[in-house]
């Protein structure tokens, strides 16, 4: 029953941290809980083909409440909302569209995408592996990362239009999960619970690509 109830709720994850109750929460949590085995870093080599890079990966930022009482409301600013955000980095299998990397929360203004991307996912890469990235990460270019603003990789017509695909991709994959009101919209729940909100979007969202609805 509670599977055809999320299949129908149009947005699941927000109805249940609305809910007075602990279990909604709790719910939450256990779909937050199934993200390794549903966001799978592995999978970036499905359908590989060589390719030295597999995965686009991009910071996402979250809108919270203002943090004035966090001692350092600045660590958490960001200039895409102009206030305070939380931010996530997600990885996109670049063949399949698939979501195979998310790490967070970060308070935004203490961690720009470069150190984001420095802080986990740079340790995954292989032996000549990089990432299509953004600009943010200019600095790991081009050892472990391509990115539009490079001087040093090839910019000829069909390699942008490739490197645009990706990006839509990525920002397709973005949208899908700022579909869901509590990452899209100012969270106004407990801010510890934040993580497994956006975890628990990400993986209904994964689950729908892999349910046919890429």
């Amino acid at each position: 029953m509670r599977v055809i109830w999320l299949h129908c709720v149009e947005d699941p994850v927000e109805q249940l941290m609305k809910r007075p109750s602990p279990n909604g929460r709790r719910f939450v949590r256990r779909i937050a809980s199934l993200l390794y085995d549903v966001i799978i870093w592995e999978n970036r080599k499905i359908g590989d083909i060589g390719n030295d890079c597999l995965v686009s990966i991009d910071g996402t930022d979250c809108k919270i409440p203002y943090q004035l009482n966090s001692g350092c409301p600045e660590a958490f600013y960001t200039h895409k909302h102009n206030g305070s955000g939380l931010r996530y980095e997600l990885g996109i299998c670049i063949l399949t569209g698939a979501i195979v990397w998310l790490m967070g929360p970060f308070p935004c203004g203490d961690w720009p995408d470069v150190e984001c991307f420095r802080f986990a996912v740079k340790q995954m890469l292989e032996d000549d592996e990089r990432v299509e990235a953004g600009d943010g990460s200019l600095g790991e270019d081009p050892v472990s990362a391509k990115v539009p603003g490079s001087v040093v990789h090839q910019h000829d017509d069909k390699q942008l239009c490739i490197r645009g695909i990706v990006r839509r991709r990525h920002e397709t994959a973005n949208k899908r999960i700022k579909q869901f009101e509590c990452v899209n919209t100012v969270f106004r729940h407990d801010l510890s619970f934040h993580g497994d909100g956006f975890k628990a979007c990400a993986v209904l969202t994964q689950l729908s690509i892999e349910n046919g609805h890429p």
